[in-house]
């Protein structure tokens, strides 16, 4: 990756980077992170740091307080350059890769890499995916091995189940199994009842669908078919596809404890992608603005 890709003022300047960071999480009125106080604060003598006049708080902070950049060493500017990395790449970029462009320590890399996949996680309760008339596709997929685990034992893989909008966004889970207690909730919770549901012939799914009393439509893979008129999972195991590149390709090795970030990760470029008319700038500067209000505390790099 060239470095001619960082040639805006907010990519070479900390303190660009930083007005940058006040414009994308505050706007033209600065919001005090400790209080939710509004527009009620004002500069220290220290540069980027700010002091709430309210009485009950009167505590400083600045525009990476209570987010993943809060308490990090590492320049602004280079965070901003590691979002833009991580967030441009449709396979994803390894914390070898972020050490050798952006010239820092790997353990600093994999600090970046595991946070800004935090910035990405979406939080709070979301919509039921789909509606009337949207097709919703679900499939499951293994990837990698519990830690322990033997290699020919494909029952320890790590099971992870997808829904995908058609035309739309992708949320993704790893599960215990394939049953219906485990694929039922998740589908329960993010499922508008409304939608068609595309699946494969697994029978867990014919279970869930008929207790959810949701329309469901099959293509059975073990007889070679893959779509009948629009009634198709190719939409799901696209995204797999780049998944599983990604996952075996770039970053190898997986430990079970970290998954559901790096699914996080691949859901957040999927959802916000090209085809959706989001370019590379724009889902940066939104995962950027998912950065406020979440922390990780962890601080040792691993193999991922």
């Amino acid at each position: 990756m060239s470095k001619s890709m960082f040639n805006a003022p907010h990519f070479q300047s900390p303190e660009a980077a930083r007005e940058y960071l006040e414009g994308l999480r505050w706007g033209s009125e600065r919001v005090c992170p400790h209080c939710g106080t509004v527009s009620e604060s004002f500069a220290t003598k220290k540069p980027g740091v700010y002091r709430c006049r309210i009485k009950e708080c009167r505590k400083d902070f600045s525009v990476t307080t209570k987010s993943v950049m809060e308490s990090s060493h590492i320049k602004l500017n280079v965070w901003l350059q590691a979002f833009f990395l991580m967030a441009s790449s449709k396979k994803g970029v390894s914390a070898h890769q972020l050490h050798r462009t952006l010239g820092v320590t790997y353990k600093t890399a994999w600090f970046l890499a595991h946070r800004i996949r935090e910035a990405m996680r979406s939080g709070g309760l979301l919509p039921p995916m789909g509606g009337s008339g949207k097709v919703v596709e679900s499939d499951e997929t293994y990837i990698g091995r519990q830690d322990g685990a033997p290699k020919h034992r494909r029952g320890f893989q790590n099971i992870v189940v997808t829904l995908v909008e058609r035309g739309g966004s992708a949320r993704s889970f790893h599960v215990d199994s394939v049953s219906v207690a485990d694929i039922g909730s998740i589908i329960s919770a993010n499922l508008d009842r409304e939608s068609r549901l595309h699946t494969d012939e697994m029978p867990s799914y014919k279970v869930i669908a008929r207790d959810l009393g949701v329309d469901h439509e099959t293509v059975n893979h073990g007889r070679e078919e893959y779509a009948r008129g629009d009634v198709t999972t190719n939409t799901v195991e696209g995204y797999y596809s780049i998944f599983k590149r990604g996952m075996k390709g770039i970053y190898q090795h997986c430990s079970e404890k970290h998954l559901h970030r790096y699914l996080s990760e691949f859901d957040f470029r999927y959802s916000h992608r090209v085809a959706l008319g989001v370019n590379d700038g724009e889902r940066s500067d939104l995962a950027i603005k998912g950065a406020a209000g979440k922390r990780l505390t962890y601080r040792q790099p691993h193999k991922a």
